[in-house]
């Protein structure tokens, strides 16, 4: 390289953070092949906003393995020191390992003749394991989750996961970080009001460090970035930039593609993946509904005995569009009092599109009868069903808020009489929705299931659901 290539690449390490998290990955990583994605632009631009002093309190939540550390932790560190070498930084981890081997990444960057081109005003008075100090009295200093803070004091905290998975499911070992995290070290800052914070985790618990906070105050400036998203959304990733996310659409494709979180959402289980990866953990055996009152079938009952009745559910969306509510119908299997989950269908419908899907199911599992909230698009789908099918349609006028239509089904749970099918690709989804409720982000599917075990298979519907 010539000396104007060396310095065209020390100018680009000084203004663009992207390209020097780039940069550290190599240097950490030699042979490794770093993949970009617009997730480390959403993550640099809200580090930006704190290095410029824009923003004090921020929390990233995000799934393990998408390089959240070298990120936050070490680049982010070793950028903020190049610019402003006087500030003063606190790293917290739950364990002294891995609050060590962010300091050693760390040290390794700002040590490398790289770094010391890009960065020459940065110069290192002294470095050891658990801390780096600097010629302007800035300094880097590393310590665990309750651990020694005699002496330390910062314009920066960085916490980066604060809380095993395991031990956030204490609730003695949670309210201890929670507490240590306000009462101790948040009184390290240098300035109470100008002084940063950053939290970035993945959640393991409703009640972990990051569910605390944000409870706690509105002050806090969340990103959250699920595996898979749930919903569209426009994330900034620059002044006045977004990237558009669909729902359904994986964090990093290239890095772990859908079907690959599909598998490891069998394989962690809906709970852990819930949490984990997607920000959303799940109540501890559930909220309204309890997990130990799942019960689950791997081959339906005959469709053919006397009083068996199959019922579809209507759940309409108020608007179609991206930013609205799901439609969703669940197909259901009644026999002597015990509902069988046959089918579930959910998506965000424009009209024509709703219509048409609701009479291909009707004609595909010919039910007895269609339960359809009469709001809304209800109101028209169900005429609609009416004239096209040879279906009995049901509109439902429900007057009561949606916690309590679930309440008043909460019995049929706890006595084993919702069975879903085992192996169904919607299960987790389902689940986790269901447990959440109702402080989960949708409610769609459990507005379906709510109305569907309304249904009484000897007396048909229960019209006092409209009005408990």
């Amino acid at each position: 390289m010539t000396a104007h290539d060396f310095a065209l690449l020390n100018a680009i390490l000084r203004a663009d953070f992207v390209s020097f998290v780039y940069r550290c990955f190599l240097h950490l990583n030699p042979g490794a092949k770093f993949l970009p994605n617009w997730h480390i632009q959403a993550i640099a631009y809200q580090l930006e906003r704190v290095r410029r002093g824009e923003l004090t309190r921020l929390i990233i939540n995000m799934p393990p393995r998408y390089l959240k550390s070298i990120t936050v932790s070490v680049a982010f560190s070793a950028f903020l020191l190049g610019h402003a070498p006087g500030r003063r930084i606190i790293s917290i981890s739950y364990g002294d390992d891995l609050s060590a081997k962010h300091a050693s990444d760390f040290r390794s960057i700002v040590h490398s003749d790289w770094y010391r081109r890009a960065f020459p005003e940065m110069r290192i008075a002294r470095s050891t394991e658990s801390e780096l100090i600097t010629t302007r009295r800035g300094s880097r200093r590393t310590t665990s989750v309750s651990g020694t803070l005699t002496g330390l004091g910062g314009d920066l905290i960085l916490i980066d996961d604060p809380q095993k998975p395991a031990d956030a499911q204490s609730e003695l070992r949670r309210t201890a970080v929670n507490q240590w995290v306000t009462n101790t070290l948040m009184s390290r800052l240098d300035n109470k009001l100008t002084s940063a914070v950053i939290l970035v985790m993945q959640r393991v618990h409703l009640d972990d460090l990051s569910g605390f906070l944000a409870s706690s105050s509105d002050e806090w400036e969340m990103l959250n970035l699920p595996a898979i998203a749930e919903s569209d959304a426009a994330i900034p990733i620059g002044r006045n930039q977004f990237h558009l996310r669909k729902a359904g659409e994986a964090l990093h494709p290239a890095h772990e593609s859908i079907e690959m979180l599909r598998k490891l959402q069998q394989t962690l289980g809906p709970d852990v993946f819930a949490a984990q990866y997607q920000q959303a953990p799940v109540p501890a055996g559930g909220a309204l509904i309890k997990r130990n009152w799942l019960r689950y079938y791997d081959e339906p009952p005959s469709q053919d005995g006397l009083g068996c009745r199959i019922i579809q559910s209507w759940d309409t969306a108020a608007k179609n569009g991206a930013q609205n509510d799901w439609s969703v119908c669940t197909t259901w299997l009644v026999v002597d009092g015990t509902y069988y989950l046959l089918d579930l269908v959910r998506g965000r419908f424009e009209y024509p599109a709703l219509r048409d899907t609701a009479i291909e199911l009707a004609r595909r599992f010919k039910p007895h009868e269609i339960l359809i909230e009469e709001a809304s698009t209800g109101i028209a789908l169900a005429q609609e069903l009416s004239d096209r099918t040879d279906c009995f349609v049901n509109p439902i006028k429900v007057e009561h808020d949606k916690i309590g239509r679930l309440y008043v089904q909460q019995a049929k749970f706890a006595a084993g009489r919702v069975r879903f099918p085992r192996n169904a690709p919607f299960l987790p989804d389902l689940e986790m929705e269901l447990l959440t409720f109702p402080q989960g982000r949708h409610d769609d599917q459990v507005d379906s299931i709510s109305q569907a075990l309304a249904y009484d298979d000897t007396n048909g519907y229960d019209h006092t659901f409209s009005w408990l």
